[in-house]
């Protein structure tokens, strides 16, 4: 991994309760192709951030959500439209909390993933 400059998130750890139905989730929700990584104590489906050397930015690990969407929320890139992602967030069984929300950034809803936790999925202003 390549060196983080200071007060930089390196990556983010997301505990969910059936790593297979959230790997499936997650990509469904949006469109990225996570890779399921074996090689530590525990079995993670990872969010790849470049190449595969340069730094992870999101895990998903067996382990114990927070209550109800109590934890950190993590705001991920969704592909397309947000309302195609709202609409995929639903069919893939996550919940959508909010309505899309515009920032200078671009826009953004919030939802929970099948486990409750809190999620964010952003879409970009246009260039």
């Amino acid at each position: 991994m390549t060196y983080q400059p200071e007060n930089c998130l390196v990556w983010g750890e997301l505990p969910v309760t059936d790593l297979d139905r959230a790997l499936k989730f997650y990509a469904a929700a949006t469109g990225a192709e996570l890779r399921l990584d074996n090689s530590g104590p525990n079995p993670m489906a990872v969010f790849q951030a470049g190449a595969p050397d340069t730094g992870v930015a999101l895990h998903l690990y067996p382990g114990t959500p927070a209550e109800d969407g109590r934890g950190p929320t993590l705001h991920l890139a969704a592909e397309g439209a947000l309302e195609n992602a709202m609409d995929r967030v639903t069919k893939a069984g996550g919940e959508v909390v909010s309505p899309p929300i515009l920032i200078p950034a671009g826009r953004f809803f919030y939802a929970k993933d099948p486990d409750g936790n809190s999620v964010g999925f952003f879409e970009g202003k246009a260039a």
